[in-house]
């Protein structure tokens, strides 16, 4: 064990020992300070309503942002600038999101307002029951999934979770029809249940 005499206040000096049970203590401590904040940090991004850049590979759409058209397994959807495709969710109404919470942070809510070039239908606001502003298009309140994990996925089209039925806003603004072979999942919602 080797032991240091550091200066204190007023110079005078004081022996600390360096070794030992104390310095396993440290030695451990510091790996488990490190896991924890880098746990804290995205425990606190992934609950965030923070909003990415258009070239972000997040799939939470920007504020103000421009969305566009992709087709995605054969349908022609709209999209965040960054193509991460746009859902609506059944219990919606034109004036009120019923996807709070923990759905929320599931189903992203996309800021608004938004605009795409080209696209027939009508893009409008609401205001969500926290106080910030949701995109709608035809009426329907737009959210992209947490699910999607890259541009041109479709994850969440036909989910039946948090209390109802998500779907792909198309181009024309009807919901997509359920993708084939009854990927519409129960109250798991393929680890999204709440």
């Amino acid at each position: 064990m080797t032991t240091r005499k550091t200066l204190g206040r007023g110079g005078t000096g004081s022996a600390h020992r360096i070794g030992g049970p104390g310095r396993l203590r440290i030695l451990l401590a510091l790996p488990a300070a490190a896991a924890a904040a880098a746990a804290l940090v995205a425990c606190s991004s992934a609950g965030a309503s923070s909003t990415s850049s258009p070239g972000s590979s997040s799939p939470t759409a920007a504020a103000a942002s421009t969305v566009k058209t992709a087709t995605i397994s054969g349908v022609t959807v709209l999209t965040t600038a960054s193509g991460f495709t746009l859902y609506s969710f059944a219990p919606d109404t034109s004036t009120t999101s019923k996807c709070n919470g923990t759905c929320a942070q599931n189903w992203p809510p996309v800021t608004g307002p938004v605009s795409a070039a080209g696209v027939t239908g009508t893009f409008g606001t609401i205001t969500r029951s926290d106080g910030s502003v949701q995109a709608t298009f035809d009426g329907h309140p737009l959210y992209t999934f947490a699910g999607d994990t890259a541009p041109g996925q479709n994850k969440g089209n036909g989910l039946n979770v948090a209390g109802g039925l998500w779907h792909e806003i198309t181009a024309s603004g009807t919901a997509a029809p359920a993708p084939a072979g009854g990927s519409s999942q129960g109250s798991g919602g393929g680890g999204y249940g709440y």
